[in-house]
């Protein structure tokens, strides 16, 4: 049975079910097997044993999808859906019903979306489950997200090459103006903009994060959480904020013109902001607060940099082969990778390393996921060249000239090192 709740609400994974889920549960074929052996225990056990596997294959969600006659548990891991097992509908209610229960969600209400939370203690470690539920043809579908703080990494584990990383230890050590982070959902904007706030957390500076919702806690950081339903947004949010002598200021996402304003003045005024935009690429960012109806006479002075970036997964080290590229490869990579600046010179083409796939990576090939980035870096030249509000192209084409490495190009390096594929590039950055 679930373990009593601690005062704190979080819910205790017995020891015994997180032992025997590492010891027998390596990857997700194993993990559907050992499901399946547990489903005639109690379904409060069922549940421990879904959670503690989920977190420890390292997935980010579960998801619970109920279809005509069954219902489908699938993990998303280095941002892949993979199936796990498919269940029979009593085991999807009894489940369902349960996951409602931790999450404080109404048991009597199916007809409309409900969110809720709860936690749990995995090997004394506090993960938060945000837990959200919609209406579909066969029931209501689950998407569990886990958010364990051992996924928050260094500055130094983000992936940066070295030009990169010492462009952006520069940037991010500067007093004011704004950092944007690019990039569609789960692309890792937050996992940088987290990196950065560990990086520069100090005792001698004030950090205030405005978030919707606070995904990880940082200690000597001060945290809040917008709440519309009180009023409480990014654009008034922000307004409180910059009240509290912020020397650092976090804004989750600039969504309309109000924040952005806010944002901007914030930057022009000695405060360093960091937020994210939802666009393709690090250009992009510019004629988001354009088309938010921001004037390119504020944007220009107050962006220090925009980060363009895409998540993808790493080659498993245990078992990935060694051979001759494969002629189409070695066409893209070439034709990528042509016109790179002359201070960034990649290795040379003998061999490439490919996926294979084995038990520790469950057959995939990959294990873990690393980003691709462009840093679009802001000068006075480049100040002049948006105020005659060019076109996205245009703005591509002048970082470009000025030394700009596209995502897609940071990619295919990282395939020389022997960091991933030319088919994980792809689908990441497109073709």
């Amino acid at each position: 049975m679930l373990a009593p709740a601690r005062i704190t609400g979080e819910v205790v994974i017995p020891e015994s079910i997180v032992l025997d889920i590492e010891k027998k549960a390596k990857n997700i074929a194993e993990f559907g097997k050992e499901i399946e052996f547990s489903l005639d225990k109690k379904i409060s056990q069922l549940v421990e044993i879904v959670l503690a596997g989920a977190v420890a294959l390292g997935s980010s969600d579960i998801h619970l999808e109920p279809e005509k006659e069954k219902a489908k548990l699938r993990l998303r891991i280095d941002g892949v859906l993979q199936d796990v097992i498919f269940l029979d509908k009593k085991y999807y209610s009894a489940l369902s019903s349960r996951i409602k229960l931790l999450s404080k969600l109404k048991l009597n209400v199916s007809d409309r979306p409900q969110d809720g939370r709860f936690s749990i203690l995995f090997k004394s470690t506090s993960i938060e489950i945000r837990t959200s539920s919609l209406p579909a043809e066969n029931g209501e579908s689950f998407v569990l997200r886990i958010l364990d703080p051992k996924s928050l990494i260094d500055a130094d584990s983000l992936g940066l090459r070295k030009d990169l990383a010492l462009v952006f230890s520069q940037q991010i050590k500067r007093p004011n103006g704004m950092i944007l982070v690019t990039g569609p959902t789960g692309s890792g904007k937050t996992t940088t903009l987290y990196a950065v706030l560990k990086k520069l957390n100090s005792p001698d500076i004030k950090i205030i994060t405005i978030e919707d919702p606070i995904e990880y806690h940082l200690d000597g950081i001060s945290q809040t959480q917008v709440d519309p339903k009180k009023g409480y947004d990014f654009s008034s949010g922000l307004r409180s904020v910059m009240r509290q002598d912020p020397d650092v200021v976090l804004v989750g996402e600039i969504r309309d013109l109000e924040t952005a304003k806010t944002a901007i003045q914030a930057a022009l005024t000695g405060h360093l902001v960091l937020s994210t935009l939802h666009t393709n690429d690090a250009a992009g960012s510019i004629a988001r607060l354009q088309s938010l109806g921001e004037n390119p006479a504020n944007i220009a002075p107050a962006i220090n940099m925009a980060i363009g970036q895409r998540l993808v997964r790493k080659l498993c080290k245990k078992c990935a082969e060694l051979k001759s590229p494969a002629e189409e490869d070695l066409k893209k990579i070439k034709a990528a990778l042509r016109n790179l600046p002359k201070d960034v010179k990649p290795p040379e083409i003998k061999k490439l390393y490919y996926p294979k796939g084995c038990r520790y990576c469950g057959n995939t090939g990959y294990k873990g996921r690393i980003g691709i980035f462009e840093f679009f870096v802001m000068d006075s030249d480049m100040e002049k060249f948006i105020l005659a509000s060019p076109s996205i192209s245009g703005l591509r084409e002048k970082a470009v000239q000025k030394g700009m490495v596209l995502m897609k190009q940071d990619g295919f390096l990282k395939v020389l090192e022997g960091e991933t594929t030319v088919e994980e590039v792809e689908r990441a950055a497109g073709q």
